[in-house]
């Protein structure tokens, strides 16, 4: 797994955020560059990141003749309408093949959060609104007549951040940092979980944790209303599946708790489904 921590803006959010629109015109030889968003719920009623741009780099990191822009129409997008295996499409277009080396978002001012207590929030994006949010891409080669995906997993659990200092009903300082945490994953990775919690009140949070050589790579979500679940864009390979309630079971009922299911195998281009999992 590759996390990236872009300070300053909402780097991952972006991307999540607008949708681009796919040229009609198909040259034969040329790639396809296709840019999907995902999220990880966060404690928030709504996440909405104004995204104005984006853009790829084509060269050496310190050329700046390098960056191309999307077509991409701006708009402000909430990031919280792409969970559980949902994903936004931001960017579908034929592309030259070759090497891709970062995407640089834009913000916009506009950006905000909407709390539990459904008051709404600037938020924060001091850098991003000049001179863009850069993420760096390891191994992203465009192939003649394939196409590529690049699946942004934004974290909104990670990304927004209270400001120690802020107090209720002092208007003259922005509540929330927003410090993008994003999960990137490739096309070839196209493995998924999927599976249902009960009972749905627990509104467990599900982690699927992997060994790898560089330690546990772990992928969340949160169980939805109805108790269901889907992580997408998984490596292929063996995981332990982890269920921690986020609620307490209302008196009189036993209560919630803690599961892991071992020996979970996912391979690639199918989604591996755990069925119901019970927490009580």
């Amino acid at each position: 797994m590759q996390k990236y921590r872009l300070l300053g803006l909402a780097s991952a959010a972006l991307l999540g955020l607008a949708s681009c629109s796919k040229n009609s015109s198909e040259s034969a030889g040329s790639a396809k560059l296709e840019v999907r968003l995902t999220d990880t719920p966060g404690n928030f009623s709504a996440v909405v990141l104004d995204v104005q741009q984006v853009e790829v780099h084509l060269k050496d990191e310190n050329d700046p003749s390098g960056w191309q822009t999307l077509a991409f129409t701006p708009q402000a997008v909430n990031v919280l309408d792409y969970v559980n295996g949902k994903s936004a499409l931001l960017v579908n277009t034929d592309f030259a093949p070759g090497d891709l080396k970062e995407i640089r978002l834009i913000l916009g001012p506009n950006s905000y959060v909407v709390g539990t207590d459904n008051q709404r929030y600037d938020l924060k994006t001091p850098s991003g609104q000049t001179s863009g949010v850069k993420l760096k891409l390891d191994k992203v080669t465009l192939q003649a007549n394939a196409t590529y995906q690049l699946l942004l997993d934004f974290d909104v659990a990670k990304s927004i951040v209270e400001r120690g200092n802020w107090r209720a009903g002092n208007d003259k300082k922005e509540r929330y940092l927003l410090k993008p945490v994003i999960r990137l994953v490739a096309q070839n990775l196209q493995g998924g979980l999927s599976g249902t919690a009960n009972p749905a009140a627990a509104r467990p949070q599900v982690l699927a944790i992997r060994s790898t050589i560089l330690g546990p790579d772990t992928v969340s979500t949160f169980a939805d209303a109805s108790g269901a679940f889907q992580l997408r864009g998984l490596a292929a390979g063996t995981y332990q599946v982890q269920f921690f309630p986020t609620t307490t079971a209302p008196a009189g009922q036993s209560a919630y708790k803690n599961v892991g299911v071992p020996n979970i195998t996912v391979t690639t281009n199918q989604v591996t489904s755990l069925g119901v999992t019970q927490l009580q």
